[in-house]
């Protein structure tokens, strides 16, 4: 009798097998990783493995997983947008509520964070909320290609000057890096929102 591979093993082969094909093997793990398939931090090691082997090809490396990471969170986003609020059953009506609040608060900024921390941070239900809301996919993309295309350049060019030093660096400030960015982001749309405010004339 033939046993099936659990899906851990399954997905840490599949994983393997990707990295043989370099640039495509990246934008291929990035798109099963921004769905439904959970290949934590795979897409990260790939990136800064390329980038390592190959240095001068790193832009395309970043490239190849923005966009991968882009194309994935569109998939998801449109199934989630037909599936409607069947989507959202995995979480608790508590996380819903908020993540909704904060989208409709803060409108592409809130994607933009998302994107911005690092696991165990809930991504993709900002992505599927998005898609059950009918939020712009337009302004939905754009906060998407910003993020993704932030972390894999800052990835790349840690992998480039750090060598094999580049996971610990990662692992060890990337946290305070996504927070500080999180923090500018927050102060930006505050003032923005308190600059659009009109102001109240008092008649005398």
């Amino acid at each position: 009798m033939k046993v099936g591979l659990h899906p851990v093993k399954w997905l840490t082969r599949l994983s393997e097998y990707l990295i043989a094909y370099g640039a495509l093997g990246l934008f291929v793990l990035a798109v099963l990783d921004s769905t439904f398939v959970p290949l934590p931090s795979s897409v990260d090691a790939l990136m800064l493995l390329l980038s390592m082997t190959n240095p001068s090809w790193m832009l395309l490396y970043a490239f190849m997983a923005t966009t991968g990471s882009a194309l994935g969170c569109l998939i998801l986003y449109l199934i989630s947008r037909r599936a409607g609020a069947r989507a959202l059953n995995r979480f608790s009506e508590t996380k819903q509520a908020r993540v909704k609040n904060w989208i409709e608060r803060y409108d592409m900024f809130a994607v933009l964070v998302a994107t911005l921390l690092p696991p165990p941070f809930p991504f993709k239900l900002f992505v599927i909320t998005a898609g059950v809301f009918r939020f712009s996919l337009v302004r939905f993309m754009l906060a998407i290609l910003v993020g993704r295309g932030f972390r894999f350049l800052l990835e790349g060019y840690v992998a480039v000057r750090y060598g094999a030093q580049a996971k610990e660096i990662l692992a060890k400030y990337y946290p305070w890096i996504g927070l500080g960015l999180v923090v500018a982001i927050v102060i930006f749309v505050l003032l923005r929102q308190k600059l659009k405010r009109p102001e109240i004339v008092i008649e005398h």
